[in-house]
Parts: structure tokens; sequence; C-alpha cells
């Protein structure tokens, strides 16, 4: 049996053991998947001991994702544009790669709720290392703009150069009209809202949160009264990543619409 984790600090909430178990269950094979809590100076240490015990993949969430970039023996495209590493994948020769799917789990849920992605007006709120994660994936959907905005604009103004987009400061989005909304903050986790002018949502066809709760987000709320047509969490983009760790690590691609809906009921 191949053995499999997810590592972070916090983990203790972590879906993806349960999501895991589901994927393998379906595509016939058989795994194990666990939790494990490293110190937080101690991811080196932690992931040293996981690959002595024969452990052939992990996930790597907050606050670990940088340091799992530095770790891993070699980098995918996306993982060197992202900086960020969120999937590690032992391979044949003993190396780990280290791959990021953030941005095509959420790009894969955003097309799973109807977004028109090519030619539409994107913004991101936030310009953190979740922002970096995905912008990649978005551009190469060829939306007509892409808009990182962040309170300290200088930020906002870093990650641009590296996308060829635009930054904006949250002041500056007064006025502005956008297709999409994602926010990139995590700012959900504590019931709170990013401070950008609530007149960015009317008209919006889709206002979208990275966090996941199973009652929505103040965030998905926020902009559904102040004239957004719909909104979503991010269980979907959860679900969505995880199936393309899975598909690195299996070689097949798992029904992720079906666990997701699975996991909703649930």
């Amino acid at each position: 049996m191949d053995h499999y984790t997810v590592i972070g600090n916090p983990v203790k909430h972590s879906r993806s053991p349960a999501m895991h178990a589901r994927f393998a269950e379906l595509a016939g094979d058989n795994i194990s998947y666990d939790r494990t809590l490293a110190p937080l100076d101690g991811f080196t240490d932690t992931m040293n001991r996981l690959a002595a015990e024969g452990y052939k993949g992990a996930n790597v969430t907050v606050p670990f994702k940088e340091e799992a970039y530095r770790w891993a023996s070699q980098l995918t495209a996306r993982a060197k544009q992202a900086g960020a590493v969120n999937t590690l994948a032992l391979q044949k020769d003993s190396s780990w790669l280290g791959d990021n799917t953030d941005g095509a789990g959420l790009v894969a849920d955003l097309k799973r709720l109807g977004a028109a992605l090519r030619g539409s007006n994107i913004l991101v709120i936030g310009a953190g290392g979740a922002t970096r994660g995905i912008l990649g994936p978005l551009v190469e959907e060829a939306p007509a703009s892409l808009v990182v905005a962040n309170r300290t604009e200088s930020k906002a103004e870093q990650l641009a150069a590296l996308f060829n987009i635009s930054a904006h400061s949250f002041a500056d989005l007064a006025g502005q009209r956008f297709d999409i909304i994602i926010n990139a903050t995590a700012a959900s986790l504590s019931d709170e809202l990013p401070p950008v002018t609530s007149s960015i949502f009317d008209g919006a066809s889709l206002a979208y949160d990275l966090v996941y709760k199973p009652a929505g987000t103040v965030f998905e709320q926020w902009a559904k009264a102040h004239g957004c047509h719909a909104s979503s969490d991010g269980l979907g983009m959860l679900v969505a990543q995880g199936a393309e760790s899975f598909s690195l690590w299996r070689q097949r691609q798992p029904n992720w619409q079906q666990v997701l809906n699975e996991m909703k009921e649930g």
C-alpha cells in the first residue's frame, strides 16, 4: 500500500484525507492518506522523516508551501511560476517533484460554475501567496483584463510585473466594474471582509472566495447583497486541485465533480 499525507500547521481541519480516500475508492486504488502536523520550524525534518518512512507523496498546506518549494528536488513549470509548492511526488530516481495545483483547481471550478473566463474582466483581491499561485492559470485563459488589488499597492505591483497584468490599490477600485471577482485574502476565515468598495459587485456575474465554509462565507453574502449575480466558496477548488495531485501521484484523473457533490451532501 502506498502512503500519502497532507502536511501543515494547523492541519486537523483538513478534508484532504476523506477526499483522497474517495478518489482512491473510485479509482480502485489501495492507498493510505493521513494528516501530518509539522512544527512551524520543522518542515524539512518532517519531510525527511516521511521520505525515510516510504511515503510516496504529500499535499502541503499553510504555512509550508514556500518551504516545500525550496525542499523539492525539481519543480514543475507552474510551481516555478507560483513560487510555491502544494504537491510533492516521489519520482522513480528517489528525487521529489514539487508542483502547484491551486491555479488549475481554481480554473477547473470556475469552469464548472459556468464562468466565461476568456474575454472577461477579472479582479483578484489580495496579493499574498494564494494569489501568486492562481494568477498564471488565470492568465492562460486569456481574459480581457486581469487586475490584482491590494491594500499595499506595491505588493500588487510586484505580482503584476511577474504576470504582465494590472495592479491597483483598494482605493483605486471605486467606479470600476468586473465580471468575476476572486477573494484571495484569508479574511473570511475570521468572518471579516476585505476593505474594498461594494460597488465592484454591481453587475458582476460571479464572486468567488478561496476560503470554504459549510454555510458559505461572509464575502459571498456581501457580494450578492450588492448586485453580484452568483457566488461560490472555494470547496470546489479544493477538490479540483486535489484531483490534480492524485493524478500526478497515480496517473489517473478521478471524477472530482462527483466527489465534490458527495462532500457537499455530506
